[in-house]
């Protein structure tokens, strides 16, 4: 599929997405939207991919925010839609990919480029990555999830001085917060959190799967995350992974999990 602000590829197991908007900071807009949700669904869909890495184009910004000038002018009623729709479309869909993503923040990650970071299953900065939520810096407050990602990663009171102050902390502060998970040059980005992927390609994807589900699951009111553990634990008896894992284990070999 052709897009206009995104590049996609598909390499060995490995799908790269790329916001691809450099004369606007790589921001976001509704067409980029539905376009990140049409690529990471296809992605998904596809039983050759194991890993999707999400990142921005150039060496300035992973994404700069949103796009301002789309919604300057909204009423309560379609700020709302907008919100719901973008958890809708992209930001909660990403998070509940059975398909492991990571983000590779390559710059600034600010308002939306943050939270989407936040919605990917980890983060790996370059070291001149600059992230935070400076919604009310705007008169708003982060709408795409960022109240909530950001204080289940940082913590409340981090969060807090984060979203109020509307302020950046750069790539070290983010690791030392559990923001992001290793910082490295800028020019390693890619091929660190491709090392990142093949590791994780070794294992069951199909085991994987559930435990992204059960992981999330732990932050889903109303549900309770030992009992969907359990749940997917024993289902995954019932899988050829298992049997393929186990009988491996074995016959000390490394197994060759046919994702099923």
């Amino acid at each position: 599929m052709n897009y206009e602000n995104i590049l996609t590829e598909t390499t060995d197991g490995l799908g790269l997405i790329t916001i691809n908007r450099p004369t606007k900071l790589n921001a976001l807009n509704k067409a980029t939207i539905e376009e990140l949700h049409n690529a990471f669904k296809a992605l998904d869909e596809d039983a050759s991919v194991k890993v999707i890495i999400i990142t921005g184009s150039g060496e300035k910004a992973f994404v700069a925010g949103a796009d301002i000038s789309e919604f300057a002018n909204f009423s309560v009623a379609e700020g709302g839609k907008l919100a719901a729709k973008g958890q809708e479309l992209l930001f909660d869909f990403v998070q509940n990919l059975s398909t492991p993503v990571i983000a590779a923040v390559n710059g600034f990650a600010l308002g939306g480029g943050l939270e989407l970071a936040m919605a990917a299953h980890f983060r790996v900065a370059s070291d001149n990555a600059k992230m935070g939520l400076p919604e009310v810096s705007l008169g708003v407050i982060p709408g795409y999830g960022g109240t909530q990602r950001l204080p289940q990663l940082v913590g409340k009171g981090r969060a807090m001085e984060m979203i109020m102050t509307a302020g950046m902390i750069n790539a070290e502060e983010a690791k030392t917060y559990g923001l992001v998970n290793h910082v490295v040059p800028q020019a390693e980005l890619l091929e660190f959190c491709k090392g990142i992927a093949g590791k994780i390609m070794r294992n069951s994807s199909v085991a994987i799967g559930q435990a992204i589900k059960a992981i999330n699951t732990n932050y889903t009111d109303g549900v309770n995350g030992y009992e969907a553990e359990i749940k997917a634990f024993g289902e995954s008896f019932g899988t050829e992974d298992f049997k393929e894992g186990t009988t491996a284990f074995l016959e000390k070999r490394r197994a060759a999990f046919p994702g099923k």
